[in-house]
């Protein structure tokens, strides 16, 4: 494998990631990024879970298989990386590589989000996981976490899952905080949730503030398309994450419809549900939450997998109306 800092696809790979600017942010990344929610705690809501990670789940493990998959991604051209205060030990494991790997500021585009605590204590059967405080004093202690961990490595500072309701794209007190971040040279962000994706999207536009927005889109949700057209169209740059629905658009679980047509194309059905992310005009970053080497390679060929007219009119019934996608995905156990 080519060591870090090279711009070779290296192993797994069959071509090199191109490099993008991100929105008005000038800050370069790929058409595919890593996002790291699966890896950074041993409970998540993805399914196979128990396949993936089997019992052990202690922190050395659980570090050594987050470096691995950061390893491949860096190795196949990856230069967008997605965290969260929440995601666990998630910055500890991302500051650690980026550490030993010897990677400098600004090689790789760094985004984290604040707003949510992890608060599972390291266990599968944790009542909670995490807990949702979008207020100013969140922010400020969130990011003094983030910094600590990642110092100059942060490129972009996200809300993790902003909605209308919860206020915080009113409030003043946060508003100001994050204008203040941005004029230090750390880019704003937020992400979105809920079958009122597109509500948020457009308050989100309303602002001015932000340089980028990170949604659900997927052939399951499909709702928030247009918004973030419109979004792309102001200048932001648009970050897209769940691609597969959380495990529900790959071999564990794909529509019949997905199935058969990956079939079709010799390609999984990971990598074609990706490969209709990436045909979206306004997707600046589509992750992959790839829990695995294994899957990162399998979500990596949505680069080459290709999508067309054909396959969009005949997978367009797979979307489902917001609510019930929202409700099932609320259902999905954490394991």
């Amino acid at each position: 494998m080519e060591p870090p800092g090279r711009e070779s696809p290296g192993t797994g790979a069959t071509a090199p990631l191109r490099r993008c600017l991100l929105g008005p942010t000038r800050l370069a990344v790929t058409p595919l990024g890593l996002g790291l929610a699966a890896l950074g705690r041993p409970a998540y809501i993805t399914l196979g879970r128990d396949e993936d990670f089997g019992d052990d789940r202690s922190v050395s493990t659980m570090r050594s298989r987050t470096w691995a998959v950061l390893d491949a991604a860096w190795a196949a051209g990856v230069r967008y990386l997605d965290t969260a205060r929440s995601y666990g030990r998630a910055e500890e494991f991302l500051a650690g590589w980026l550490r030993e790997r010897g990677i400098t500021p600004g090689a790789a585009t760094i985004g984290s989000k604040w707003g949510y605590a992890y608060v599972g204590d390291w266990r599968l059967d944790a009542a909670r996981h995490e807990i949702k405080e979008l207020s100013a004093t969140q922010f400020r202690r969130q990011l003094d976490q983030s910094r600590a961990l990642l110092g100059e490595h942060l490129s972009l500072y996200q809300i993790h899952s902003a909605t209308v309701e919860s206020g915080v794209l009113d409030d003043r007190g946060v508003l100001d905080l994050l204008r203040e971040l941005r004029a230090e040279g750390v880019a704003v962000g937020v992400s979105t949730t809920g079958p009122r994706q597109a509500d948020t999207i457009e308050r989100v536009i309303e602002t001015g503030l932000f340089d980028t927005v990170q949604s659900t889109w997927n052939l399951l949700e499909r709702s928030a398309g247009a918004a973030l057209a419109r979004a792309h169209e102001a200048g932001m740059g648009v970050i897209v994450k769940e691609g597969v629905a959380n495990g529900r658009l790959t071999a564990r679980a794909a529509p019949a419809a997905l199935a058969a047509a990956a079939r079709e194309r010799d390609v999984t059905p990971d990598a074609l549900a990706l490969a209709a992310v990436l045909a979206q005009p306004w997707a600046g970053v589509v992750l992959s939450g790839a829990a695995s080497v294994e899957q990162l390679r399998s979500n990596l060929s949505a680069a080459e997998a290709g999508w067309d007219a054909e396959l969009d009119e005949r997978l367009a019934g797979l979307a489902e109306d917001p609510e019930t996608y929202w409700s099932t995905r609320g259902a999905l156990s954490w394991s």
